[in-house]
């Protein structure tokens, strides 16, 4: 009885002391990403647009494994340049994190066509940008991860941010087409953490309030926010070789709260 020869499988990681490349790099969970990867063995290029004083206080912290680099992903001209910068001093890049995002909280009625422009504008076309800008040469390696970091609220939609969750919606779909164009090359994953641990999220939801705390954990099933360190784990799975067969998936840490 005859058996049929199955492939072997892709290496499917991506090497270390190669290039990746972060948007919103430099802070909170874009931070902790840039961190690990760097800790991974890779060049980091971490993107910010506004933050120096947290883009400096990266560099120095993480040493000359990560460089802050100042783009706007909406600009798709100063990004394609700054890729290319990279590239030439660098190396082709063979991560590529999206995370940067904006989110403004404010009702359907009273947001403006110019808000909606921003949100969407970093928050789907700059993932849009930056790998379109990244894409060709990891084409050319024949090989690498893109990273697209989603949210809770593509998923489930909430009251005040029908621009973030529309974009963040999206960036999932983005995810599965660029999975299947990319292929088999490329792999294209979303990470969607849940509470995480950030100055933005703990001012945002008044977590250092005990009752507001406590009214956010009754919805975790396992009962606690997030580090930023766990969302670096499943970056980490996602870039590396165990995860060569995942592509077009979203990878939802968030402790249980949206299994339902």
């Amino acid at each position: 009885m005859s058996t049929a020869t199955q492939p072997a499988p892709a290496a499917g990681g991506v090497a270390a002391g190669s290039l990746a490349l972060v948007s919103g790099g430099t802070r909170g969970i874009g931070r902790a990403l840039t961190e690990r990867l760097a800790h991974r063995g890779h060049q980091v290029v971490a993107l910010y647009v506004a933050d120096e004083a947290a883009a400096r206080a990266t560099e120095a912290a993480l040493g000359p494994a990560v460089r802050a680099v100042r783009a706007d992903v909406t600009d798709p001209d100063a990004l394609r340049a700054a890729v290319a910068h990279a590239v030439e001093r660098y190396g082709p890049p063979r991560v590529v994190v999206n995370n940067a995002g904006v989110n403004i909280d404010k009702p359907f009625l009273e947001s403006t066509p110019a808000e909606w422009h921003t949100v969407i504008g970093t928050s789907l076309f700059g993932a849009m940008n930056l790998t379109h800008a990244c894409a060709p040469h990891m084409l050319d390696e024949n090989g690498g991860s893109v990273v697209n970091i989603g949210a809770t609220t593509g998923l489930r939609p909430r009251a005040n941010g029908a621009a973030y969750c529309a974009a963040k919606a999206a960036l999932l779909h983005l995810t599965k087409c660029l999975a299947l164009e990319l292929a088999p090359a490329v792999r294209v994953n979303c990470l969607i953490p849940g509470f995480t641990w950030t100055d933005e999220v703990v001012t945002r939801f008044r977590l250092d309030d005990d009752a507001a705390r406590e009214a956010v954990l009754r919805h975790i099933p396992q009962g606690r926010i997030a580090s930023t360190a766990e969302i670096a784990d499943a970056l980490e799975f996602l870039v590396d070789s165990r995860s060569s067969y995942v592509t077009g998936q979203k990878l939802i840490v968030d402790g249980g709260q949206f299994m339902w």
